[in-house]
């Protein structure tokens, strides 16, 4: 593979995408350039459309073609409850599920969210929900958007955590085993 340079750079184009090795780029790699032209140029076109029509919801930082997402544009949607998300891939997540009916705020970038535009994304908010991946850092994000927001008597609660259905208690990390334990449940 002295030459092939486009197909090599098609093979680091996947190969830095998250989640995707270097076995898996190749093999994607070599069936865009082997299926013949359809599948290599649909997928271009895919891409390219997303790029340029999706941004961010100006209100919760949500995926949205429009300023607004459908979600914050939705007037059925309880507009009492926020859940705090960690990425717009979290308000899928959530959605897919059909359970749960308030807004959502994605923090895009835990390391530098924007605390006015977060307050000001909760104007008739009453509770807020964290639904965070357990972990210290969580923890401490939690605890500092709840201090930083204490003065507007906010109801703040968190997604359970703990043993999944259908684990074996030796296969289950000690950090949710612990919380499973602290955050029992009567029955």
């Amino acid at each position: 593979m002295n030459k092939l340079t486009p197909f090599k750079n098609l093979v680091e184009a996947f190969g830095a995408l998250p989640g995707i090795g270097d076995k898996s780029a190749l093999k994607l790699a070599y069936y865009i350039v082997t299926s013949g032209s359809y599948d290599g140029i649909k997928l271009s076109h895919a891409i390219e459309s997303a790029i340029e029509a999706i941004s961010r919801c100006s209100i919760c930082n949500n995926l949205s073609e429009d300023e607004l997402c459908h979600i914050c544009s939705d007037e059925f949607r309880d507009k009492n409850k926020i859940c705090l998300v960690e990425s717009a891939k979290d308000v899928i997540t959530i959605e897919k599920l059909g359970q749960y009916d308030g807004l959502y705020y994605v923090l895009s970038d835990i390391d530098s969210f924007d605390l006015v535009h977060l307050r000001g994304a909760l104007a008739s908010i009453k509770e807020i929900i964290f639904a965070f991946a357990p972990s210290i850092a969580s923890d401490t994000m939690m605890l500092y958007i709840e201090s930083q927001l204490e003065d507007l008597n906010l109801k703040f609660t968190k997604i359970a955590q703990g043993v999944p259905t259908g684990i074996s208690l030796d296969s289950v990390d000690t950090l949710s085993l612990a919380r499973a334990i602290e955050d029992r449940v009567n029955i």
